[in-house]
């Protein structure tokens, strides 16, 4: 009877997100894009999209925020992304960007602070594992991710956003 009371929790889905960014002159036009797939079916979703006037750090931090928040449902993520500024944004440097009021360790203001805040949320809701890959060298889902970014970046450059 108590087991029929007690809340039943359904384990959170498994889910690979694949991310890349892409800028001409930094700054420029850029473009981001994402992969997501659900582990166990194998159902994916891509997205992309660009800004004519950016940096490569914005649209890398655009594409995690925007497939993050394509997930319905909290998840477990296996992020991939070649981004090292991400990644260690993410793994090592934002807990105490937190603790010291969104100051580097230099005591100035996190660039990109906003999209930092926001991954920072998505972050509260969603369990994620940080996967560097080096971008450019045949990964399949990199770099498909950076062809939907180039194409974004340049429809942005072409004014077609």
């Amino acid at each position: 009877m108590l087991a029929a009371m007690t809340e039943h929790r359904q384990p959170k889905p498994a889910v690979e997100l694949y991310t890349d960014g892409a800028c001409s002159g930094n700054p420029g036009p850029g473009g981001w894009a994402y992969l997501l797939r659900h582990t166990a079916s194998g159902a994916e979703r891509e997205d992309s999209g660009g800004e004519p006037a950016t940096t490569n750090n914005r649209m890398e931090l655009t594409a995690v925020i925007e497939g993050l928040s394509a997930l319905t449902r909290p998840s477990r993520v296996d992020l991939y992304s070649d981004s090292q500024y991400v990644l260690k944004g993410l793994s090592e440097w934002m807990e105490n960007w937190k603790k010291r009021g969104w100051k580097t360790a230099s005591k100035k203001p996190v660039k990109n602070v906003e999209l930092w805040m926001r991954l920072d949320e998505l972050l509260s809701v969603h369990d994620v594992r940080f996967h560097w890959v080096k971008g450019h060298n045949e990964h399949p889902e990199n770099e498909h991710c950076d062809r939907l970014a180039v194409a974004a970046r340049d429809a942005a450059a072409a004014g077609r956003t």
